[in-house]
């Protein structure tokens, strides 16, 4: 293993000064997250209500990823993404200070999170698409598998941080903290040479554009097969992470702790896939690589699911988050290889509305099949869905092996 080859989008500037500032922001991020849990289960006491503010966070995914595509396309990503970073930024100040004043009721949270959500959705197409922008096409795998290292390596690092700073400064540092990051971020972006700016040209209405992107991925037979095996593995694979606190108390009968160990192997698996994917970006064949860690990740979910031994489960979990991040990235980078530079903001606008918007979807169908039947039965259930699309759509389009 050549540790230049898996850090070589690194050596693009601009990539170098806007993964730094993403890794930073990103911890900042994930301690708001725990934080903001705890908050919530203090303030009300009520598991609806906690879950309430998470699926009121991601709703706006599922409503403004398409025009947040549109707006990728049509200006510069760079100056649209240092807006979304400064308005995430100010929101996590305010936050911080109703907290810190104890004005804080939960309707703040909840419309805090709305419109955080809101701008998220704007926020993602567009870091998405940027990414090609600032490598390449050739070194697009290895960015895309850099992203991912870094965004599990924050949610390794910021929940812990999270546990030792809400004691040490309270959910408002825990904020501000949060604040503070989205500097280094815009920081990072305000470094980066070049503008980037779109194509010129006649522009239609935000509608007739978004109906271009989506006209582009339903016509194209490839970025449809990967969207709709994204799609499904978000509503049918996710759930897992969803139903884990039912697997560690009631199934392996585990405390916090536990529950914190198993999670942090998903995440382990997840960084040593991410890595790994960085190192061999190169790879020919990509398509295969999708199937082939489709089909570990149903084999590890149904395994996970039939066990109550505590060395099986964990021995499970890093398998998990290994494939999981290799299917994602991986159809991530084709997709953007393939999609036209003038719209590949409206494409991935698509992506990330199949892979972000549709897990509180799989969350309420997960936890109706866990409510009626259990919580086993319906990792199986998603895990049997999961690898039926798999061999479907590998069956009906066999250009799928050859990309």
């Amino acid at each position: 293993m050549d540790i230049k080859t898996t850090f070589t989008s690194l050596r693009h500037r601009n990539f170098r000064f806007y993964w730094t500032g993403q890794l930073v922001s990103l911890i900042g991020t994930w301690i708001q997250q725990v934080a903001l849990s705890w908050l919530v289960l203090n303030l009300t006491d009520s598991a609806f209500l906690l879950g309430t503010v998470s699926a009121i966070g991601s709703a706006p995914i599922l409503i403004l990823s398409l025009p947040g595509g549109v707006a990728a396309d049509r200006v510069s990503k760079k100056k649209l993404l240092i807006t979304t970073q400064a308005i995430m930024m100010l929101l996590a100040f305010i936050l911080a200070y109703l907290t810190h004043f104890k004005y804080l009721k939960i309707w703040h949270i909840i419309l805090l999170s709305a419109l955080s959500g809101s701008v998220f959705a704007f926020d993602a197409p567009a870091r998405q698409a940027y990414t090609v922008e600032l490598v390449g096409r050739k070194d697009l795998m290895n960015a895309i598998a850099l992203n991912s290292t870094i965004f599990n390596t924050a949610r390794i690092l910021g929940p812990a941080l999270a546990g030792v700073l809400y004691a040490m400064v309270g959910p408002a540092g825990c904020f501000l903290i949060n604040g503070v990051s989205f500097l280094a971020v815009i920081y990072g972006l305000n470094l980066i040479r070049g503008e980037y700016q779109p194509r010129k040209g006649l522009k239609k209405t935000a509608w007739e554009e978004m109906k271009v992107g989506l006209g582009y991925v339903r016509h194209h037979p490839v970025i449809m097969s990967l969207v709709g095996m994204v799609a499904v593995f978000s509503i049918f694979g996710m759930p897992y992470a969803v139903l884990m606190p039912i697997f560690a108390r009631d199934i392996l009968h585990l405390q916090a702790r536990g529950f914190g160990l198993l999670m942090t192997a998903v995440g382990i698996g997840a960084i040593i896939g991410a890595i790994s994917l960085a190192t061999f970006s190169q790879m020919k064949r990509r398509g295969v690589y999708v199937l082939v860690s489709g089909l570990v990740f149903t084999v590890a979910v149904t395994v996970f699911s039939l066990s109550d031994n505590l060395t099986l489960s964990i021995a499970c979990l890093p398998f998990i988050g290994f494939t999981m991040v290799s299917q994602v990235a991986t159809i991530n980078t084709i997709i953007q290889g393939i999609a036209p530079d003038d719209i590949r903001g409206r494409v991935m606008s698509v992506f990330t509305f199949v892979f972000m918007g549709m897990m509180p979807v799989g969350s309420f169908i997960a936890g109706s099949i866990a409510g009626k039947f259990g919580a086993p039965a319906a990792l199986q259930t998603g895990a049997a869905v999961c690898l039926a699309t798999l061999v479907y759509l590998f069956w009906r389009n066999r250009e799928l092996y050859w990309l």
